[in-house]
């Protein structure tokens, strides 16, 4: 069915219901005489007459009622269908699918989602652990968690955290047996464990900063790789080396003693987890929710202005 002929049949089925071409030209937003030329085409197209009209009154003809009866609960569906999808937009309902990195799901939403889920009944949420950067719009999602330096050019973002500090860390037992490294240069004698992206099977780079200068290195005396950070944690809890993790990701064993923390006037600060979507125009209504809710709750001042870095690799900030 064509634009047209959809037309046709709407504006003869108001003009059955209504029995008056004023009132459903009104309804339209036609004026009667235009109105009344779709009717006339509508009849000639199918070639026959629909509507009996007089200076007083509008009826439908044999043909027009049988008509009307087979297109009117249609066009009633259509209808609803049609304010179902526009509450979308009025209302916080429906689903929204975020990809996001285990890390930024543990850290940053599930601590909120308690406080979300009260305020918004309304909206299911799809969270779909991914720790490689993921082109969301390709794989059909709303949006997206990452750190900043991870957003693409061309996505909108949120903060949603201060910058991240990182730490290298390892056991009691660990430093037990081996002297403490007293600067980044002295994890070339010291066993480590690191972080192996999945996707492209590349090792994450130990960042650091100190004397004005940065550096990046990619560990060679590994014992441990693994796509895991719960997974290096516990390799570094069982004394087997040193890792290189988020500070927020380690705190709760570092103030226990489990962990020791080393190396730290040498942390380089990385951009805070940003939450990112591709297009302001449009948005469902769940989404802006989801949206507004992150950014006032989780991180109070921030601000949707514009991406949240550069278009970088993956290997740009440590344990997803």
């Amino acid at each position: 069915m064509t634009p047209v002929e959809f037309a046709e049949l709407r504006a003869f089925s108001l003009v059955a219901e209504e029995r008056s071409f004023r009132r459903a030209a009104k309804r339209l937003g036609l004026s009667p005489s235009a109105l009344s030329r779709t009717i006339r085409s509508l009849e000639e197209r199918l070639g026959v007459r629909l509507l009996n009209r007089t200076t007083r009154s509008v009826a439908p003809t044999e043909a027009g009622q049988g008509l009307y009866a087979r297109i009117e609960p249609t066009l009633a569906e259509m209808d609803a269908a049609l304010r179902e999808t526009g509450a979308f937009q009025a209302q916080a309902k429906g689903l929204v699918r975020i990809n996001l990195p285990s890390i930024a799901a543990r850290l940053v939403v599930m601590p909120r989602l308690g406080a979300f889920a009260a305020a918004f009944p309304g909206v299911e949420l799809d969270l779909v652990i991914d720790n490689e950067i993921t082109d969301i719009v390709a794989k059909g999602f709303d949006a997206g968690v990452r750190i900043g330096g991870q957003v693409h050019r061309d996505m909108i973002a949120v903060r949603l955290t201060p910058d991240l500090r990182t730490a290298v860390v390892g056991s009691p037992a660990y430093f037990a047996a081996h002297p403490s490294p007293v600067t980044p240069q002295d994890l070339s004698r010291h066993r480590c464990l690191s972080y192996r992206w999945g996707g492209s099977g590349a090792l994450l780079p130990w960042r650091f900063a100190g004397d004005g200068r940065r550096a990046a290195t990619v560990m060679t005396g590994n014992v441990l790789t693994t796509n895991d950070t719960d997974l290096l944690i516990a390799g570094a809890l069982q004394g087997m080396g040193l890792a290189f993790l988020l500070e927020d990701f380690v705190g709760p064993h570092l103030e226990r003693g489990e962990l020791v923390r080393v190396l730290a006037g040498y942390d380089e600060p990385l951009p805070g987890f940003h939450l990112y979507y591709s297009s302001r125009t449009r948005m469902p209504a769940a989404l802006r929710a989801f949206i507004d809710f992150m950014k006032l709750v989780a991180y109070p001042g921030s601000n949707g202005t514009g991406n949240g870095g550069g278009r970088q690799s993956q290997t740009t900030s440590p344990n997803p």
